[in-house]
């Protein structure tokens, strides 16, 4: 038998072949699912055969991503992916972020790109799942089906044990799935903010290696031209000519190039409600939706009753995804939540990590 035969891999494949355990730089070990390299055709946008900004970092194609398969817990300030644990929470963006990237090269905090890929790959495949947006259950059922670890003062249930609901709390049904994406804890992602309303990003998924800053003073920040989708240089105040840029027209968020707005601030809307002005090309529409940022069908009810959080008026805010225990319907792979800034914490906000074998130069 070879000596680097992991039998603790061998005995986790046999029940869940996509998963493996992952070791950081100190030899702790995660459990991971792995996403193998998918096109935008192949995650049912469209028909181009581009390969989706997910799996492009630094300007280089890669094979696979690999992410948490359950909301991170934090020891020695290192993130974890462990089942039956409570997730870590009250913990703020940068955090986060510094407790995936001290695992090592390739660690990092799950991006925008990665989280909005597995939920159009969930929406394209039928397997929306469900988890803790109810007090311990999910909207659609009757009992308690995971185990508690926290709760209210109520005496409601709040947070719940990791990987502890039933399969349909998995993304793709099967114990071999990635768990919790609806519900439980928000969980922050990298490589996406707004600037008084103006949508920014990290290129593709250079979010993913930790050499490409995400400070709030990064250069790698970039507006999105609404003509093409071109990624140009931001002008730091939220009005870059020709950007998009989140507005609110009509009780919803409308993207634009400017923002008219009269009462700007905190609003939401549920996510088949955003659209698009006519200032928005065809090309910046694919990669809103590639984002998981603006709908790709539009048949009704087709992304379940999932809300869209945003404030068009602070100086920087970034985003937290899935919706917490108690968000009901409005929770979900494609809830997206950009009310919070990069220093809030609280105890509905966890993580992720994923990690990526990085491009050589």
């Amino acid at each position: 038998m070879p000596a680097n035969f992991d039998l603790s891999n061998l005995a986790l494949k046999a029940l869940a072949p996509s998963n493996e355990i992952l070791y950081d730089d100190k030899g702790q070990p995660s459990f991971m699912v792995k996403i193998p390299k998918m096109t935008y055709a192949q995650l049912g946008l469209g028909a181009s055969t581009a390969v989706h900004p997910a799996f492009i970092v630094n300007g280089q194609e890669v094979d696979a991503i690999y992410i948490s398969k359950y909301q991170n817990i934090v020891y020695d300030g290192r993130a974890y992916s462990l089942p039956g644990e409570e997730p870590k929470h009250t913990i703020n963006f940068d955090t986060a972020r510094a407790a995936c990237e001290a695992k090592g090269a390739g660690w990092h905090l799950m991006t925008r790109a990665e989280w909005a890929m597995l939920a159009q790959w969930c929406k394209n495949n039928g397997t929306m799942p469900k988890g803790n947006n109810n007090y311990g259950k999910d909207t659609s059922e009757s009992n308690y089906k995971a185990i508690p670890m926290a709760k209210d003062g109520s005496n409601n249930i709040t947070r719940v044990a990791t990987g502890t609901g039933p399969l349909a709390w998995s993304h793709d049904g099967t114990p071999s799935g990635i768990w919790d994406l609806n519900g439980n804890v928000n969980e922050w992602v990298g490589g996406i903010r707004t600037v008084k309303g103006e949508l920014q990003i990290l290129a593709n998924n250079n979010a993913a290696d930790s050499e490409n800053s995400q400070a709030a003073s990064s250069a790698q920040w970039k507006a999105i031209d609404a003509s093409d989708g071109s990624l140009i240089t931001p002008d730091g105040n939220g009005t870059t000519t020709g950007s998009i840029k989140m507005d609110w027209t009509s009780s919803h968020l409308q993207y634009d190039t400017t923002i008219s707005d009269s009462a700007p601030g905190s609003h939401n809307c549920s996510f088949e409600a955003i659209t698009c002005s006519a200032n928005i090309s065809a090309a910046a529409q694919l990669l809103l939706q590639a984002l998981g940022l603006f709908k790709y069908d539009s048949n009704a009810g087709a992304y379940g009753g999932d809300y869209f959080y945003f404030n068009n008026a602070e100086s920087e805010r970034s985003f937290v995804c899935g919706g917490g225990w108690g968000d009901g319907a409005g929770a979900g792979v494609f809830c997206c939540n950009g009310h919070y800034g990069r220093t809030s914490t609280g105890g509905s906000l966890g993580f992720r990590s994923a990690y990526v074998e990085l491009p050589s130069a």
